[in-house]
């Protein structure tokens, strides 16, 4: 079975005020994004270039915002020591960034290499 391109466990995702879930999951895998509940159900997906991500200016480290079908989701991507490391992703080296942001960055460049973004 092929590894996804990007995955995060403990993912807290909010539909703005409304929490989701708090330890769900963020999976990018043939060219889909999805947004996983913590059992596992599909709370949202999309093809990777239909969806638009980014970390606005108002959200902290750990956090990013993505559009998915036309719905805003905030995405909290923190570590998480419960599913002994929280993240895998293909590629990508370390920078001077804390964990956090460093987790958040790999994702939305994750997101753009699997919509061919550069």
């Amino acid at each position: 079975m092929k590894e996804p391109e990007f995955s995060a466990r403990g993912v807290e995702i909010n539909r703005w005020l409304r929490s989701l879930t708090r330890a769900g999951e963020v999976r990018i895998e043939d060219g889909r994004l999805a947004l996983l509940t913590s059992y596992g159900s599909e709370i949202d997906s999309a093809p990777v270039t239909a969806v638009r991500a980014g970390r606005p200016w108002f959200a902290g480290p750990d956090e990013a915002v993505a559009t998915v079908n036309g719905t805003r989701y905030r995405l909290t991507l923190h570590k998480n020591d419960r599913d002994g490391g929280a993240a895998t992703s293909g590629g990508s080296g370390g920078s001077g960034k804390s964990e956090e942001s460093e987790e958040t960055g790999r994702f939305l460049a994750a997101l753009k290499r699997a919509a061919g973004r550069r």
